[in-house]
């Protein structure tokens, strides 16, 4: 039998889903994240499992692995010291950039912009320059540049290099040559230049996009080859380790290693893409999710089964063009802190974060502080004799002592100051829901929305009742959907090329044939790991806009749909798009900016596995009684053991749903349903 294993790093856990490609039968796990090395608390993970599950670890023959190491390195800063070669006059890109100032004119008052990822002392300019049309105008002065290089390294603090011409986007044999003599200089450091990771048009965020490439590619590498020999040690030499991109795809090992800035959001697209895999087998394809953790939630918007991707990635103040799932985050997690300003007594909870150190007070792990979780374990919704990761005991009594703080601080009842928390935090996990759908043009009322998380579940009638999206789905293993996304994705990679062609003058012939190189670009990379020709799936991508227009609209289609409706089906589909994002459409001045293909291998499919036990009343799956506050009143309530329940069983509320990595809560009123493929459909009743 083959197996494979989704891995998922969060704030708090780490999550792992080990799953038999043959039966499809799963196991999960949960242990505590390990943040001053994630690789630890991933073995950590591995270690469990197996054991756990009785697998022979050398049975496991594929890794897929969510990663925040990319995105920490740039929000702590802990990335490398860049040098940045560019065209000789163009030195400060970075320093001018965009007139943006985060909070508006208000915010020049108080705005401190961040160190550059490149310093200006370790910046050069070569002497070459490339015309708009490719055309060479001025020669690589290669003498000159071999003494700057030179110079460069003698400093001795440069530990990763960057090279970004202009223009290099339309021709990039200059990038090229410099790279070469580059190499020859820093034979020791990574070097990454523009035209390879990304080819495409605007001077700032190309030379940005590099950068940062350069500054967490060292980080990078080091953690994914220490992770890839760990593994290789303990599952064998044969195990293929993946790691899941922004965009939702995965990457090999190699490809990670190379262009990490496609791993900025490696973490939230994870639980984005297990959401899909549920949801649309059991027939829903246009799905709000919210994916609340330790430390934050994540919110998105699929529609027709499909995740909406932004052609740009930010993380913290950086902004660059990479692929990534339409995610907004929101620091509202289990872990959020809750506190009452002594001026406003107004309580506020988050975006600080207790975090798996010292955690919830719940967790007994030197936490003392009022959580969001703390005040669930109070309402009851989280009891104290339900452990989390199957293993992590909850102490109601610390919980109890930690929101009484809150309580005594506004002068109101212990109830009443958990139940507050839990609405406020629930307001804001809200607000960033309406972020992906109303302020996009979306009626939430249109979709059916998703939780999942370690604390999702927990909240995800309330938000039901917020947003008036249903059902409210909770998927098999809510805990670690993340890790389940992992495990069911495809490899893939993307070539790209900027266009700049008015859609009337391009014919449906040579639109075709430029995507076709395109797509023989895109697959060189899967090849490379192995992954034959005959195994890709190819989808294309062109960016429009209206003539004059400072921004541009994404589409995605089919060679076949190309071949069939033209480049009508472009267009159409643009000012359909357009329409549905600012109101209106003009119908005619297409521009086409740039036209990619995305290559992805044909995965091999898993076999279903009937959950619950068969025959099995909803009177059987009960594991006890108790009760729980809401809106004021205290119900009675019954706990139920949801590795029991099986399609066409319903769970009338007020109840609460346990497994071993989350807490499903159905509120007075609503029911919750189990269809074929094992989601919890809440509704009202």
């Amino acid at each position: 039998m083959s197996y494979r294993l989704g891995v998922d790093v969060g704030g708090t856990f780490t999550d792992l889903l080990l799953i038999n490609e043959d039966s499809g039968e799963t196991w999960t796990a949960k242990v505590p994240s390990t943040p001053e090395d994630s690789s630890i608390g991933v073995l950590n993970g591995v270690a469990r499992i197996c054991d756990e599950s009785q697998v022979d670890p050398q049975a496991i023959k594929l890794v897929m692995h969510g990663t925040t190491v990319a995105t920490n390195a740039v929000l702590t800063g802990r990335g490398a010291r860049v040098g940045l070669v560019t065209t000789a006059g163009y030195e400060h890109t970075l320093q001018v950039a965009r007139s943006f100032c985060p909070g508006g004119l208000g915010g020049w008052v108080g705005f401190m912009k961040d160190p550059l990822l490149a310093p200006l002392e370790l910046t050069i300019g070569a002497i070459e320059r490339i015309g708009a049309d490719g055309v060479v105008v001025t020669d690589l002065d290669e003498v000159a540049l071999r003494e700057s290089l030179q110079a460069l390294h003698a400093k001795g603090e440069v530990e990763a290099l960057t090279i970004c011409f202009i223009n290099s986007y339309i021709n990039g044999a200059h990038e090229q040559r410099a790279a070469k003599i580059a190499r020859e200089i820093f034979s020791d450091m990574p070097i990454s230049i523009s035209s390879d990771v990304v080819p495409e048009m605007q001077e700032y965020e190309r030379t940005e996009t590099t950068v940062v490439n350069s500054y967490v590619r060292p980080e990078v590498a080091k953690y994914v080859e220490n992770l890839q020999r760990s593994l290789a040690d303990r599952l064998g030499e044969d195990t293929q380790l993946s790691i899941l991109r922004s965009d939702g795809g995965l990457a090999s090992g190699r490809g990670a290693s190379e262009s990490p800035v496609n791993l900025l959001m490696s973490g939230p697209a994870g639980g984005v893409a297990g959401a899909m895999y549920f949801c649309s087998r059991a027939g829903f394809d246009n799905i709000l999710t919210f994916d609340m953790g330790g430390t934050s939630t994540d919110v998105a918007l699929i529609q027709n089964g499909k995740a909406r991707v932004r052609r740009e990635t930010i993380v913290g103040d950086v902004r660059v063009r990479a692929p990534s799932v339409d995610v907004r985050t929101v620091g509202a997690g289990g872990g959020s802190i809750a506190f009452v300003p002594e001026l406003t007594k107004a309580l506020r909870v988050g975006p600080e974060s207790a975090g798996a150190v010292p955690g919830p007070a719940c967790y007994m792990k030197g936490g003392e502080e009022p959580t969001v979780c703390d005040a669930n374990v109070v309402l009851g919704y989280l009891p104290s004799d339900v452990q989390l990761g199957g293993a992590m005991e909850i102490n109601r009594a610390a919980s109890e002592k930690a929101v009484q703080k809150a309580a005594d601080a506004m002068g109101i009842s212990l109830e009443a100051a958990a139940e507050g928390m839990i609405r406020v935090v629930n307001e804001s996990m809200f607000g960033a829901l309406r972020l992906v759908s109303v302020e996009q043009g979306y009626d939430p009322r249109d979709f059916a929305l998703v939780g999942f998380g370690g604390a999702g579940p927990l909240h995800a009638n309330a938000l039901g009742i917020l947003t008036d999206a249903w059902p409210v789905i909770v998927p098999p293993g809510p805990g670690v959907l993340c890790a389940y996304g992992d495990a069911t994705t495809q490899v893939q990679d993307e070539a790209t090329r900027t266009y700049i062609r008015m859609a009337e003058d391009v014919s449906d012939d040579q639109l075709v044939a430029d995507l076709l190189e395109l797509q023989e670009r895109g697959g060189l990379s899967l090849i490379e790991d192995g992954i034959p020709s005959s195994d890709h799936e190819v989808t294309f991508q062109a960016d429009l806009r209206y003539v004059g227009q400072a921004f541009q609209i994404t589409v995605d289609f089919t060679e076949q749909e190309l071949r069939d409706k033209g480049l009508a089906l472009l267009t159409q589909t643009f000012d359909d798009e357009h329409e549905q994002l600012f109101t209106f459409k003009l119908g005619d001045g297409h521009e086409i900016l740039m036209i990619r293909a995305v290559v992805k291998a044909r995965t091999r499919a898993i076999a279903e596995f009937t959950r619950g036990e068969a025959g099995a009343t909803v009177e059987d799956c009960k594991l006890h009684d108790t009760s729980f506050y809401y809106d004021g009143e205290t119900y009675a309530a019954v706990i139920y053991d949801r590795g029991k329940l099986h399609e066409g069983l319903t769970v009338p509320g007020p109840a609460i749903v346990s497994e071993m990595d989350s807490t499903t809560v159905i509120l007075p009123g609503y029911v919750a349903a189990v269809d074929t493929v094992g989601n919890l459909l809440i509704n009202k009743a």
